[in-house]
């Protein structure tokens, strides 16, 4: 069995003493829902706050971003090493990244080779963008980004990834995919693809997150698809009632 995951993305959003109040409203609720495993991303600026509001807790914590390499003249970029300080999971490849800052599937593929060598979990994004959707594109594009982004692991390495098919069109736009949507991409696409590379278990063992516009209204509709193991929250994780609300929709 596949144990249920679910996100929060915070984005470009919250001071140090923002994230302080958001944790502490959510905690509870959080710390309540033992059979999801909860995780908050808030910004490079928080983590040392928020590190130290969920020790010992069973609750974790993940950066937004990281550079590949181990250290050097990367002005503003931060190391493996100094998300592993605070964090146990780091996103990688979010379809803004790719879009503002020039991602590409060769740079995620550093990054998560990256990753998990300092011993981080990658929380590794793909998705198509629109016009890829509507043009027939979705599986070609998709089996691209794994193929491209997970490059050179070995199975070992594959299984302690997590995935986020995160649809481009979806994301903060208020107009998330259908549950059933998603979920045939995730079991005609993304576990296949898996399979091809790194066999059946590894395949059948990953857990491939939903995320794009993922609210407590419509996260049930996710989590009731058999190829869904979760959901990468954005929007909806700045506001602890929604997020506590989400996590205990993953539970049941």
């Amino acid at each position: 069995m596949r144990k249920p995951f679910v996100a929060g993305n915070w984005k470009m959003n919250k001071t140090v003493e923002q994230a302080r109040v958001l944790v502490s409203e959510m905690l509870p609720g959080l710390q309540a829902v033992k059979a999801v495993e909860r995780v908050l991303c808030p910004p490079f600026t928080s983590l040392m706050a928020i590190a130290a509001m969920l020790s010992g807790t069973d609750i974790g914590l993940g950066a937004q971003n990281m550079h590949w390499e181990t250290a050097g003249a990367f002005t503003g970029e931060i190391a493996p090493a100094m998300v592993k300080e605070f964090c146990q999971y780091v996103i990688l490849g979010h379809s803004e990244r790719r879009t503002y800052f020039g991602e590409t599937d060769e740079t995620v593929n550093r990054k998560v080779r990256a990753a998990l060598a300092h011993g981080l979990t990658p929380i590794v994004c793909i998705g198509e963008t629109l016009a890829e959707n509507e043009a027939g594109r979705t599986a070609e594009v998709v089996s691209r980004q794994i193929e491209q982004g997970l490059k050179d692991l070995t199975p070992e390495q594959a299984s302690g990834l997590v995935i986020a098919y995160e649809p481009v069109w979806a994301i903060g736009t208020g107009r998330a995919a259908s549950g059933e949507d998603a979920n045939r991409v995730v079991g005609d696409v993304i576990r296949p693809t898996l399979a091809k590379m790194f066999g059946n278990t590894v395949a059948e063992g990953v857990r491939v997150l939903y995320g794009g516009s993922v609210t407590a209204a419509n996260a049930a509709e996710f989590f009731t698809q058999p190829q869904i193991d979760g959901a990468l929250v954005g929007g909806a994780s700045l506001k602890a009632a929604e997020f506590v609300k989400i996590v205990e929709a993953a539970a049941k």
